[in-house]
């Protein structure tokens, strides 16, 4: 963790948080599941197929077990939406940038040769925090689209979580990162459009990130909680066009 960034204050209270937080490592539990639509009925179609690469919220990190995080709450959202069951998998590593997702993540899922109905792509907050810079940001996105085509029609990529409300860090350094991650969303938007990528920005979306069991005891990642709060922002800024196309899939 360097956050390096921003005012003398804020820099500052980035030395601060780097000796003094813990970060909670990725839980045990198995990264793959299925998540059954719960309606009464079924178009009895075959289940979706989600493969998620990225971070560590990818990796469930602040929750208990695998089957509690971000991926699996969001196959969850897709089953009720697209009233299909979703079958998950997530790759995920604590501290992951972008350039790991495109060195080491991304090929070992292509080594797979599986295709998915729908990839996701979440990283972004470890770029911020090193101080990698918004053309190396470009880059590395850029290629990972590239990469991912032959992976999924539906690629999703994921802003990252809202480092500006993180009760760890201070005012000055969360003001910093709240701009950093403006900054580098304004990249990722451009970037998508240019791949026919889905873009979803969280950053200034209402995900109770203010309730008090939001974060996990780490007071840096969502808990288990605050994961389900981010997903339902997740699918209702997919928008009709996505969940059309994929419900008729």
């Amino acid at each position: 963790m360097t956050l390096g960034i921003g005012t003398p204050i804020a820099t500052i209270q980035a030395m601060w948080a780097k000796h003094t937080i813990h970060l909670a490592e990725a839980p045990g539990g198995e990264p793959f599941g299925v998540r059954k639509f719960q309606g009464s009925t079924s178009n009895n179609a075959k289940p979706l197929t989600v493969c998620a690469v990225g971070d560590s919220m990818v990796a469930a990190c602040g929750t208990q077990d695998q089957q509690e995080g971000l991926i699996p709450d969001l196959a969850d959202g897709f089953a009720q939406e697209f009233r299909r069951d979703v079958s998950w998998e997530a790759h995920g590593k604590l501290g992951a940038t972008m350039r790991r997702v495109r060195y080491r993540l991304l090929p070992e899922v292509l080594k797979s040769g599986k295709k998915f109905d729908i990839l996701v792509i979440c990283a972004g907050s470890n770029d911020i925090m090193a101080n990698r810079t918004l053309d190396e940001w470009r880059a590395d996105l850029s290629a990972v689209l590239d990469e991912a085509k032959s992976l999924s029609d539906h690629i999703v990529v994921l802003s990252p979580g809202q480092m500006q409300h993180e009760p760890s860090l201070g005012k000055a350094l969360r003001r910093a990162l709240e701009r950093e991650m403006d900054e580098q969303a304004a990249v990722s938007k451009e970037v998508c459009a240019e791949r026919n990528a889905t873009y979803v920005d969280m950053i200034h979306e209402n995900v109770h990130a203010d309730a008090p069991d939001f974060f996990s005891p780490d007071h840096f990642h969502p808990s288990a909680k605050g994961y389900s709060y981010m997903v339902e922002g997740v699918v209702a800024k997919l928008g009709p066009s996505f969940v059309q196309d994929l419900a008729a899939a």
